[in-house]
C-alpha cells in the first residue's frame, strides 16, 4: 500500500501512531494542516541573487537570500515575527565589507534584544536569523565568516619593518604591498584559479653616488616593472610583461624581499668615482644598482643606469645603463664628459640618458624616471642625478627622485642633493672646489630602492 488516508484518531495517552513505511511519503490531503512538527531549524535558500536594485528587500519566514552588495548597499525589510520564524542571509559577492546590509525589524519587533537595525558588514558573512520571543526578538544562531570557496583569490601577508600591506584606494578587490625594507612577501594561500596567483610589481634598486670636484652625477638604480592583466592600472613605458621571463605567478610560500642601498658619495678632494648603488630583489627579479657618478676628468660607472662622465672634458666617459642587461632595459647610460672646461655630466635614468657636460662649467641634467600607478597615485622612480657645476649651476635630478648637481665658486655655492629614499635617485654630482662652504665640491649619495607588489584578494 502507498498511500494510508487517516480520518480520525481517538486521543489515548501513550499510543503511538505510525504512518507510512521505509521509502514511503505521507501526504496531507488538500486543505489539511500540520501542527506540531516544528521547523528544523533550516531554511529554503532562493538562488536567485538579490542586488541593490532589489532594495529595500521584504523577506519571507523560512527563507534564505543571497545577497551581492557589488553595486552598492542593500536593505533588508524583516517580516513581523513568531515564535519558531527563522531566516538567512549570505555575502554573494564577498562584498559586504564594502557596501553593508542594513537588517531592519518589522514594527516593534527587536533584533538581540534592540528594536534597531542590525549591520553586516563582514567579508564572506553568513549570518541566521531565529526569532525567539517579544523580549529578545531575532536572535542570530549561525554567524559565519568563513570563506569556503576554494581560495579562488590569493591570501598573502607582509613582514619587514615599516613594510605594508593594504587594498588599493581605486581597487576595491586589489592589495598593495609596499616594501620599503627587508622583509618577506608571504603568499599564505594560492588561489584555485591559477591566473589569480599572478601578481603586478616595480623593482627599484638604489641609486649610485655622485663624485666630487665639478663631477658627473650618479645613475639611477635599475626600473623593473610587469603588470599582470588582472590587476589593471596605468603602467610605466617600461612594462615588461610581453616577455614571458618577467611574469611571476607565485605559490605558497615565503618570498623575499631586497631592498638596495643608495651608493656613498665621495668626498672632497676624493678622484674616485662615487659608489655603485646596491641591487633589489623580489623572488626571481633583480634591479641593478645606479653607477656612481665620475670625477673631474673621470668615467662614470655602469649599473642599472650609468654615471654621467666627469667635467672638463672632452673625454669622460659615460657609464652604462641596463648591465648587466635585461629586457626591457632597466635604466639608460649617462651623460658624457664632451665639452671643454665643463660641468659634470647627469647620471642616466629609467626612461632618458643623462644630458652631457656644458660648457662653462654647468652640470648636465639627470635623466628621466619611469612614472608608474601601480600604487594607485602617478608617482616617478629612478630619475638621474644632476651634474656638479664649476661658474654655473648644478644639473638638474631627473624626475623619480634625482638629485641636483652641486655648484661652486660663482654664481652660488650650494652642495649637492642626495637621490630622494625609496625612489632609486640618483645623487648629485659635486661642484668645483674652490668656492665656500667647502662641501659644495662634495658628491651625494644616492637613494635607496623599493620593491611594490600588486594583486587580486577577491
Amino acid at each position: 500500500m502507498s498511500k494510508i488516508e487517516v480520518d480520525a484518531i481517538d486521543k489515548q495517552s501513550g499510543s503511538t501512531l505510525t504512518l507510512g513505511g521505509s521509502g514511503t511519503a505521507v501526504t496531507l490531503a488538500c486543505g489539511a494542516t500540520q501542527s506540531g512538527f516544528g521547523r528544523t531549524g533550516t531554511v529554503d535558500w532562493i538562488t536567485t541573487v538579490k542586488t541593490d536594485s532589489d532594495s529595500p528587500l521584504t523577506v519571507a519566514n523560512g527563507k534564505g537570500y543571497f545577497l551581492n552588495t557589488n553595486g552598492g548597499a542593500i536593505t533588508v525589510n524583516l517580516p513581523a515575527g513568531s515564535a519558531g520564524d527563522i531566516v538567512a542571509f549570505k555575502d554573494y559577492n564577498n562584498t559586504w565589507d564594502s557596501n553593508s546590509v542594513t537588517i531592519t525589524p518589522n514594527g516593534s519587533d527587536k533584533i538581540g534584544g534592540a528594536a534597531q537595525p542590525a549591520i553586516l558588514n563582514t567579508e564572506s558573512q553568513s549570518v541566521t536569523l531565529v526569532f525567539v520571543d517579544s523580549t529578545r526578538g531575532w536572535l542570530d544562531v549561525q554567524d559565519s565568516t568563513s570563506n569556503v570557496e576554494g581560495a579562488t583569490f590569493m591570501c598573502a601577508s607582509v613582514s619587514g619593518t615599516g613594510n605594508t600591506l593594504a587594498t588599493a584606494p581605486c581597487c576595491a578587490n586589489t592589495k598593495i604591498a609596499t616594501f620599503t625594507g627587508p622583509g618577506t612577501f608571504t603568499v599564505n594561500t594560492a588561489a584555485s584559479v591559477a591566473a589569480n596567483n599572478e601578481v603586478s610589481y616595480i623593482v627599484v634598486a638604489g641609486g649610485g653616488g655622485g663624485a666630487s670636484g665639478q663631477s658627473g652625477a650618479a645613475g639611477a638604480g635599475g626600473f623593473r616593472e610587469t603588470k599582470s592583466p588582472i590587476t589593471p592600472y596605468t603602467a610605466s613605458p617600461k612594462c615588461g610583461y610581453a616577455t614571458p621571463g618577467n611574469r611571476l605567478t607565485l605559490g605558497a610560500a615565503g618570498y623575499s624581499v631586497v631592498i638596495g642601498a643608495g651608493g656613498t658619495a665621495t668626498t672632497f678632494p676624493s678622484s674616485s668615482q662615487g659608489g655603485n648603488g646596491t641591487n633589489s630583489s623580489f623572488s626571481t627579479i633583480t634591479s641593478a644598482g645606479g653607477g656612481g657618478g665620475g670625477p673631474f676628468n673621470g668615467d662614470g660607472a655602469d649599473g642599472g643606469s650609468g654615471g654621467g662622465g666627469g667635467g672638463n672634458g672632452p673625454g669622460p666617459a659615460a657609464g652604462a645603463g641596463n648591465s648587466p642587461p635585461v629586457t626591457p632595459p632597466q635604466g639608460n647610460n649617462g651623460g658624457v664628459g664632451a665639452q671643454p672646461d665643463a660641468g659634470g655630466a647627469g647620471g642616466g635614468g629609467a626612461t632618458a640618458v643623462g644630458s652631457n657636460s656644458v660648457a662653462p662649467r654647468e652640470g648636465g641634467a639627470g635623466g628621466a624616471g619611469a612614472t608608474t600607478l601601480i600604487s594607485a597615485s602617478p608617482t616617478a622612480y629612478s630619475g638621474g642625478g644632476g651634474g656638479g657645476a664649476g661658474t654655473g649651476v648644478g644639473g638638474a635630478g631627473g624626475t623619480g627622485g634625482g638629485g641636483k648637481g652641486g655648484a661652486g665658486n660663482q654664481p652660488s655655492n650650494v652642495p649637492a642633493v642626495a637621490g630622494t629614499t625609496n625612489t632609486g635617485g640618483g645623487g648629485g654630482g659635486g661642484g668645483q672646489p674652490g668656492g665656500s662652504p667647502v662641501n659644495q665640491a662634495s658628491g651625494a649619495n644616492g637613494g635607496s630602492g623599493i620593491v611594490i607588489i600588486r594583486y587580486k584578494f577577491q
